[in-house]
């Protein structure tokens, strides 16, 4: 009896855990299928920032005006430009919207033919031509061949200098109707687009023969930029090269890496402590801008504050260089200077790494940064509860076993007592 009693509780468990499991291997099949389902959705309904405006031009491809009612070009377009693959955008400046990137995004320009470049707007008799013998003054372009349309991108760098522009001649002659074509991918700094293109209209024919075109530019152009949409900037120890965190300290030094975040705004403020009668006293003796790559090796407490203008967020840190302990409690905890003269008075001192630490008979206390209210403790392990909750079925089902042996007995005794 008691064997059967012991198997069967094994069975109990086993069927309770196995339960268990598959239950959480189900919530796990369904947390990462929705997970891909997310992802998914995200890649179809990617943003896209539309630009440029078309103008008609002079034979130099300068000029530009709107495009009239009697123009041949009125009504109809010949593509779009957009910009794909950015996080947010910025359009305080609607002729110049800045784009903001952060990690692993990849701003990309893209172009989208929609007419037939050998039947303009459905009609035979407009077409894009082949101009061999252009201009563009607005980027200082030599007399050359741009053929069925030139598209030129010049960057403006972080040091607001023009870069050479890049020419993709015969540009349209090169896409598909209807595809999205990739122009290029796009890093920090300020570009401008032109798509410069030559109409050719045929007025009159006679039998095959064209007795007079006439020919017509026009641009679409275009600015934007690009920004990085973070607020960071990465302390390393000049001596070993490791990254420190914040309220870190070094004996070394260290130098900052603006990881290529060029436009953002850096000061860097720069206190030591001095005696004042029986007291310290902080003194600030700069505050400054920084710059990326420069490093800071003298001894103090170096406040560094990053921000960006594009976004209005700021990130600040606390780097110590030096070797003074109570320096190192100043940064590595969050204390103020008579709170940690407070706890050194009452016994307390600093450790190598910059915590305070108290001392008694029986036992040591450290105390390191202050706790904040988002700092919350580890979950409860979900394997315990499921342990928990197969130990309270075993001890169930053995109570309520055992109390049906017990009124087995007392049946068994009242049959004895009666048949005697």
């Amino acid at each position: 009896m008691k064997r059967k009693r012991f198997f069967a509780l094994c069975i109990i468990a086993s069927i309770l855990l196995n339960i268990m499991v598959i239950n959480e291997c189900y919530f796990i099949e369904n947390e990462n299928s929705i997970t891909t389902f997310a992802e998914e959705s995200n890649e179809e309904s990617e943003e896209k920032y539309c630009l440029g405006t078309l103008k008609k031009t002079d034979k130099k491809y300068s000029n530009g005006k709107k495009i009239s009612s009697k123009d041949v070009h009125y009504g109809w377009e010949l593509g779009n430009f957009y910009i794909k693959g950015y996080t947010d955008v910025v359009t305080s400046d609607k002729d110049n919207p800045v784009f903001l990137k952060t990690v692993g995004d990849e701003v990309k320009l893209y172009f989208n033919l929609t007419q037939n470049i050998n039947k303009l707007n459905g009609s035979k008799r407009k077409k894009i031509s082949d101009d061999c013998d252009a201009i563009d003054e607005y980027f200082g372009l030599k007399k050359q061949k741009f053929h069925h349309g030139a598209l030129i991108v010049r960057k403006i760098n972080y040091q607001n200098e023009e870069e050479d522009p890049i020419v993709y001649t015969d540009y349209l002659k090169g896409i598909e109707k209807g595809a999205e074509t990739e122009v290029d991918i796009f890093e920090e700094g300020d570009y401008e687009v032109a798509l410069d293109y030559q109409i050719t209209h045929q007025d009159h024919k006679i039998a095959s023969f064209t007795v007079d075109n006439d020919y017509y530019n026009y641009r679409i152009f275009f600015r934007f930029s690009v920004r990085n949409g973070n607020c960071m900037v990465f302390p390393f120890d000049v001596s070993t090269g490791a990254e420190l965190s914040n309220a870190a300290f070094t004996e070394n030094g260290f130098y900052l890496d603006l990881a290529n975040s060029r436009y953002l705004d850096i000061n860097i403020k720069k206190k030591v402590l001095n005696e004042s009668g029986d007291s310290l006293v902080e003194d600030v003796r700069f505050n400054k801008p920084a710059k990326d790559k420069e490093e800071f090796t003298e001894e103090g407490i170096y406040e560094i504050t990053v921000k960006n203008n594009e976004t209005g967020e700021s990130t600040e840190k606390i780097i110590y260089v030096g070797k003074d302990s109570l320096l190192k409690a100043y940064a590595t905890t969050g204390f103020t200077l008579p709170e940690i003269k407070e706890k050194l008075d009452n016994g307390a001192s600093i450790d190598d790494n910059g915590n305070i630490v108290y001392l008694d008979a029986t036992t040591t206390k450290k105390e390191s940064k202050k706790m904040t209210d988002d700092e919350d403790p580890d979950e409860f392990p979900v394997v315990v509860i499921y342990v928990a909750i197969i130990i309270l079925v075993l001890v169930i089902a053995i109570i309520v076993l055992k109390q049906k042996g017990t009124l087995d007995k007392i049946k068994e005794n009242i049959k004895k007592k009666k048949n005697s």
